[in-house]
Parts: structure tokens; C-alpha cells; sequence
């Protein structure tokens, strides 16, 4: 066995969470996943994962965070792959001291695998249903 291998994607699945994995934990009484859009507060407007908070990561800081709560882990999406506002988001939470993961494939795979999203530019696919988003 390659044990550098055998690190790195435990590692990776320590790191990020991909939209089924985000889903089920989203789906969970009592979930300590909290969903964050990195991206402007216009973007966020359009089209959002149901139940996310919009922090811009340009406007992170103690201030901007202080009601949240330290116990949860968030998980930071920004539209997709061509997209490095949920790297910095996380960046920036894990800093302040957050635990956090990235969303593979942000907005765009969420959307891609068939899951409803909010905004104005809302689209049908599945429902998160017990209400815990």
C-alpha cells in the first residue's frame, strides 16, 4: 500500500464534501453543517443552495462572523470549478478560527447533480425536506 496515497485522499475527504455528501448532511436533525456562499451579495441573490448564508469573502472578519457558531463546520461553495471564492472563504473562516470544507464543484455541480436552488434565478431538482437547512 502507497501510504502517501492512503494520506492524501484522507486528506482530501477531511478538506471537501461533494454535493450528495452536503445533501445527506444537510438532510440531518440536529446537522452541525452550516452551507456558506462565498460570493457577492448580488450573486447570491440570483441563485443559491437553500438554507446557505451569503458571507462575501472579501468582507470576512471577526465582526462579520461573530454570531456564528464555532461547533459547526462550513462548508464553502462558490459557482464552480473556475471559481476560488470558496477557497478563500474557507481560508478566511479557517483563519478565525472555523472549522471548514469546500463544496466540490460549487453551485455549478450542485446544480449539475439535481439539486433545488433559491434566489431569482431559483431552479427545481430536489428538496432538502426536514426542514434543517
Amino acid at each position: 500500500m502507497d501510504m502517501d496515497q492512503l494520506l492524501h485522499y484522507q486528506k482530501k475527504l477531511a478538506y471537501e464534501m461533494d454535493s450528495w455528501d452536503t445533501y445527506v448532511a444537510l438532510q440531518e436533525e440536529g446537522s452541525d453543517v452550516v452551507v456558506v456562499d462565498g460570493r457577492s451579495a448580488e450573486a447570491f441573490a440570483r441563485e443559491a443552495i437553500p438554507g446557505a448564508i451569503n458571507l462575501p469573502h472579501r468582507e470576512i472578519c471577526t465582526k462579520s462572523t461573530a454570531y456564528l457558531d464555532t461547533s459547526k463546520t462550513y462548508v464553502c461553495y462558490c459557482d464552480g470549478i473556475g471559481c476560488n471564492a470558496s477557497t478563500k472563504t474557507a481560508l478566511k473562516l479557517m483563519t478565525l478560527g472555523f472549522k471548514v470544507k469546500e463544496l466540490m464543484g460549487g453551485l455549478d455541480w450542485w446544480i449539475r447533480d439535481g439539486y433545488a436552488t433559491t434566489g431569482a434565478e431559483a431552479r427545481e431538482g430536489t428538496e432538502i425536506t426536514c426542514g434543517c437547512a
